[in-house]
């Protein structure tokens, strides 16, 4: 398989025996034709520590993209073992010819680069899973609303706990356990990763939760948090930004009393 940079010095994630495949694919530009912008030069297609491939799982019908970036010190040190930080909505964090709003990105490479120069955080293998656009928020959604359908999101954590993860972690040198495996993401991106959380603690040990759509089918994530027992005893980031609205706000408030 063809790496996504010829100086790659990092194993082609290669398919595990008996599980999905991930392919890589010759370089960024060829990702699926919807999610190009006019490609322009971009320090990330000379990166070795960054690879974009195509994933095909057997529980969800469409394929997306899964983008990973390495930190430093995984090629300063080839017998070091990293902690795992699973993100949502993959296509805004990294590149601005693939994000939603074009070159408007979370700058999560960059971010996370800066940080652990500044000893603020530990080095962290960031794997970007994309939506799959007219699906994102039945994949995103714990439970079917009456009105808006859904309802998919147990799914897309099977597919993530059964496939991309096995895979992610039989191709880097990853710490495995919960302690150090993340989830995070924003908005619906932030309401599949707090039910994940809750539901899967033993895989997803920490979780980056902004702005969540709490207010998803009348609230039903407060009712499964409230009764999931025992809590997990993960960590959780919370938050939400000051001009989200009298809804984010109250059932921020909700949040605050029942859990």
């Amino acid at each position: 398989m063809k790496q996504s940079s010829p100086s790659h010095s990092i194993p082609a994630l290669t398919p595990l025996e008996g599980e999905t495949a991930l392919v890589h694919l010759p370089e960024a530009v060829n990702l699926p034709e919807e999610a190009i912008r006019e490609h322009t030069p971009n320090d990330l297609d000379s990166n070795p520590r960054y690879s974009v491939s195509e994933f095909h799982s057997e529980i969800l019908p469409d394929d997306r993209v899964v983008s990973v970036y390495l930190p430093p010190q995984y090629l300063e040190d080839e017998e070091r073992r990293f902690p795992v930080f699973y993100l949502h909505d993959g296509q805004n964090l990294f590149d601005g010819r693939t994000s939603y709003l074009a070159e408007r990105t979370w700058k999560a490479h960059t971010t996370a680069d800066e940080l652990t120069l500044n000893g603020e955080i530990e080095p962290v293998i960031l794997v970007g899973v994309a939506n799959t656009g007219l699906r994102r928020m039945a994949e995103y959604t714990p439970t079917r609303d009456f009105k808006l359908g859904g309802g998919e999101g147990p799914s897309y954590g099977r597919l993530l706990v059964e496939e991309l993860k096995p895979l992610i972690d039989g191709s880097y040198r990853t710490l495995t356990d919960a302690k150090n495996t993340g989830l995070g993401g924003s908005s619906l991106g932030g309401l599949i990763s707090l039910y994940l959380g809750f539901s899967c603690p033993e895989v997803f040990g920490k979780l980056a939760v902004m702005s969540p759509s709490l207010w998803w089918d009348q609230r039903s994530i407060l009712r499964v948090v409230e009764r999931t027992e025992p809590k997990p005893e993960g960590r959780i980031w919370l938050d939400i930004g000051t001009a989200e609205g009298f809804v984010m706000f109250e059932t921020r408030r909700c949040w605050s009393v029942c859990c």
